[in-house]
């Protein structure tokens, strides 16, 4: 299975937020039948809330994002090897 993390929009037109979820890569842009919610982010405002957990463990197993979500990744939690690299977060 190949599996994206990619956006998916929510909202009404014109106020439209995106959810950035995991999904397999067949499925339509605004499937309800996605693996995991990662987050979200809404371009009006510029702000994003992002589930490192849930983005790193789907990143080590070979889950691809899409190009405006790796961009959104490496702006909020750094470079995507970082994030397949790490075992743990280094919390003390």
């Amino acid at each position: 299975m190949n599996v994206r993390i990619r956006f998916q929009p929510k909202g009404k037109p014109g106020q439209r937020s995106r959810w950035i979820i995991v999904v397999d890569s067949r499925q339509k842009r605004d499937t309800e039948d996605y693996l995991e919610k990662a987050g979200n982010y809404n371009p009006h405002t510029k702000e994003a809330k992002l589930d490192k957990k849930v983005i790193q463990k789907w990143i080590k197993n070979g889950a691809q994002p899409t190009l405006s979500v790796a961009n959104l990744i490496k702006k909020h939690l750094g470079p995507l090897e970082d994030l397949k690299n790490n075992s743990k977060d280094s919390n003390p």
